[in-house]
């Protein structure tokens, strides 16, 4: 089983064990849903989650044999998993953990490592390295071409996009 992170535990709301998250995770409609098998803490606790909401900038859930405050107070500060196996992604929707070490390429001329996916308020970027030098390649599937089986992302040369 591999886990996923897909947030941390903030606090708690009410009184009847709704726990508030907070998660930037990129697929959220895919994870906060009822009945999604989840793993809490450095121990994996599984638990199942029973409602979903969204409130503010929270993603706020209550789980199954957890119906007070007190149940759950205890999580306060945790950080939230799921299995992989238990995502249903599309054939274009790649989870960042996928995506990280991945050879890029431009004209299969190597250009270098994806070492990590930042995030910006309106797109994400893939930082790809090469010793000393950084690029920075929008994710955007346009211009990319991700296949995990070969692991390598091809890259569309674009004129003036990494020099």
């Amino acid at each position: 089983m591999k886990y996923i992170l897909i947030g941390k535990i903030v606090n708690t709301h009410g009184l009847k064990g709704e726990i508030r998250i907070l998660s930037d995770f990129k697929y959220k409609n895919k994870v906060f849903i009822p009945n999604m098998k989840t793993y809490i803490g450095k121990n994996k606790h599984e638990v199942t989650i029973k409602s979903y909401r969204h409130h503010k900038i929270f993603e706020m859930i209550t789980m199954d044999g957890y119906n007070n405050i007190d149940d759950v107070l205890k999580f306060k500060g945790d950080y939230i998993f799921v299995n992989k196996e238990d995502i249903n992604l599309a054939s274009n929707e790649y989870l960042d953990e996928d995506i990280i070490n991945l050879n890029a390429y431009i004209n299969n001329s190597f250009i270098g490592t994806v070492s990590k996916i930042e995030k910006y308020s309106k797109n994400e970027v893939l930082r790809i390295k090469n010793g000393e030098k950084d690029y920075l390649i929008p994710y955007n599937f346009d211009i990319i071409n991700i296949n995990l089986n070969e692991k390598r992302i091809d890259i569309k040369n674009i004129n003036g996009l990494i020099e």
